[in-house]
């Protein structure tokens, strides 16, 4: 049986941070499905369309890696394409209760499927897409912190934004 995995997130946009818990879970899994998920709770820079093409264009290199996009309970999309585990990326410890909650809620809903935690890269801990889209914002250098797909990306959004 293929080990499929999903790897959620809204990716708004996607960051080495992201990147680093992709590949290693490209790694440990025959499957990743990265799945841009639609968080009404934020208003993002990107659209679903345009976050997926930067995640496809910077997960080339990774032919296990699939890219979606879903609107709903993230147990439902796993169901849907046969995954039994779902990966999350761990910056600090003050991710793990968020995460835990949702972790919990999950199981609540399908028992079977199964949630992983990788704990980032150190040099990654700090990173998070706000912070990458505040300093692109004023033009600070962010080419440490994204793919430069990325990074020409977002330099596009804050000149047509002008």
């Amino acid at each position: 049986m293929k080990k499929i995995a999903v790897v959620p997130g809204s990716f708004d946009p996607v960051t080495y941070g992201h990147l680093d818990i992709i590949k290693r879970g490209a790694s440990v899994f025959d499957e990743i499905r990265v799945v841009v998920l639609n968080n009404s709770s934020k208003k993002p820079l990107f659209t679903i369309e345009e976050r997926m093409d930067l995640i496809r264009q910077v997960t080339t290199s990774l032919p296990n890696v699939h890219v979606d996009s879903f609107s709903g309970l993230l147990v439902e999309y796993a169901k849907n394409v046969n995954a039994h585990a779902i990966v999350r990326g761990l910056r600090a410890v003050s991710d793990f209760e968020y995460e835990m909650q949702i972790t919990s809620m999950n199981r609540v809903l399908d028992e079977n499927i199964e949630t992983f935690f990788i704990m980032t890269n150190n040099q990654y801990s700090f990173l998070s897409s706000s912070i990458v889209k505040e300093v692109a914002k004023y033009g600070g250098n962010i080419s440490e912190l994204v793919p430069k797909q990325v990074e020409l990306a977002l330099r596009e959004k804050y000149e047509a934004n002008k």
